[in-house]
């Protein structure tokens, strides 16, 4: 395995280096740098979409999660995506239509124009900040895991860390967003093809897809049907994720940025639709992984487990070929969060000279760094730190909508309202006050209460 993975990584870095310098030679200004230059078309924005949306967790943790919660993790993820598709044209098309010919300068600078008010730039990079780099760590931590795993007398998991972040922020301060773009490409294509090739060899192990539920229905049956054997998919539960993977697009800027760098809404829309069934493709083989898991390696550590699955049980090149592929998907999605929370900090900034790299740059510099610390110390429970940052990000939805669909500023109240609503959730997440209010989750119950606060303002503004 160890020749086979010299002889792909030195390809995959040639590539990464070549795509890096040709990116480079484009960056003229700020915006170059930050946005990608150019529009892009269908081929490309569908890739890069996809490839920061399905990260690191998809090939370790929905495995995962699944071993260990059962078949409702398609409910979780499959149904909500599909629904996230909707929410990708919907709220495609508007943001858009507002954006008009402007320079786009991130969400923060947007809503600032939307509200006429400062704070709510500041609440809404606040939000960025504290959920965003929870999943720039798991990315980090997801790979660094994985590697002790494959290498365990080589480095300590925090030397992988940091040799992982120094690769990432090399590669995207060369070549910029349009790098980052280019190596989406790559990113998605190999993560496709390995979880379908380590989910074959899964169901060819096991005697089939028929004789995997068989086997499963006589060992564990409750993971054959939500709430699963911890109880953990829950209506509420399920819902609340729903919700908040809806919002994906309309909270999270790595990917409200893609939004507006597609060329029109006619390459959006096929782009959602492609993004949609790529959803379909790559959540599938990680239930059948995360099954096969639930039979042999029911008792192993997540590292344990992945570890079998994805390297020991796989032919060297494919064991290989998992590495590097993890490697892509954790650096392409890491880049891009990074990127896009640089292009917020450039927009609160509110400078109008297009040469200001600089401050950009030590930002990103920041966030990868605080990234790299709480990597270092989080728990390898990849799925659910995902969903705390899409809950959290969530959070920010309704008053995004709120300003984005309104014609003239909505005044103030969603922006407080929604500021004591991040609060809640943090203090929740902390354990200071309940997770459960009255039977009703901490995280549906706020959503609920915000859409109906912005509702209610909509009208009354209106």
């Amino acid at each position: 395995m160890v020749q086979a993975l010299i002889g792909i990584g030195i390809v995959y870095v040639g590539i990464l280096i070549l795509l890096s310098l040709r990116s480079r030679k484009e960056i003229k200004s700020s915006t170059d740098f930050m946005l990608g230059g150019a529009k892009i078309g269908l081929i490309l924005g569908f890739m890069t979409f996809a490839a920061t949306l399905f990260s690191t967790f998809t090939l370790m943790g929905m495995p995962d999660f699944s071993r260990i919660h059962g078949v409702g993790a398609w409910l979780f993820l499959a149904f909500s995506d599909a629904v996230m598709v909707f929410f990708i044209l919907w709220f495609g098309f508007y943001l858009r239509k507002r954006i008009g010919r402007q320079s786009f300068r991130g969400m923060s600078s947007l809503l600032q124009d939307c509200y006429q008010h400062k704070g709510v730039g500041y609440l809404y990079f606040t939000a960025v900040f504290l959920f965003l780099i929870p999943y720039v760590a798991i990315q980090i931590r997801g790979v660094a895991i994985f590697l002790i795993e494959a290498f365990p007398d080589f480095i300590s998991v925090g030397f992988w860390s940091v040799l992982i972040v120094l690769i990432m922020l090399l590669y995207s301060e060369l070549g910029g967003l349009k790098a980052i773009i280019y190596a989406d490409f790559m990113q998605g294509t190999l993560l496709l093809i390995v979880v379908w090739l380590v989910a074959y060899n899964c169901l060819d192990q096991v005697g089939g897809w028929v004789s995997l539920f068989e086997k499963i229905h006589d060992s564990n049956r409750a993971l054959l049907s939500p709430p699963g054997p911890n109880g953990l998919l829950t209506p509420q539960f399920l819902i609340a994720s729903c919700i908040a993977i809806a919002m994906i697009p309309v909270t999270q800027p790595q990917l409200s940025t893609r939004l507006v760098i597609m060329k029109n809404y006619k390459s959006l829309l096929r782009m959602a639709v492609a993004v949609g069934s790529f959803a379909m493709l790559i959540i599938l083989p990680t239930i059948i992984i995360g099954l096969y898991g639930a039979l042999y390696y029911a008792d192993e550590s997540t590292s344990g487990f992945l570890g079998a699955v994805l390297l020991d049980e796989q032919h060297p090149i494919i064991a290989a070929i998992s590495i590097i592929g993890l490697f892509a998907a954790a650096m392409s999605t890491s880049d891009s969060q990074l990127f896009a929370m640089g292009n917020e900090f450039r927009g609160l900034l509110g400078t109008t000279n297009e040469e200001k790299l600089t401050p950009v740059r030590i930002a990103i510099i920041v966030f990868a760094s605080a990234a790299l610390i709480f990597s270092l110390i989080s728990s390898n429970e990849l799925v659910l730190l995902a969903r705390l940052s899409f809950s959290g990000t969530g959070i920010m939805g309704p008053m995004i909508i709120l300003g984005i669909l309104s014609k003239k500023p909505m005044g103030s109240f969603m922006i407080w309202f929604s500021a004591l609503a991040l609060l809640f959730f943090i203090l929740s997440q902390l354990n200071v006050i309940p997770q459960n209010i009255y039977s009703f989750r901490v995280d549906l119950l706020l959503m609920l209460l915000l859409s109906l606060g912005a509702f209610l303002n909509y009208r009354i503004k209106k």
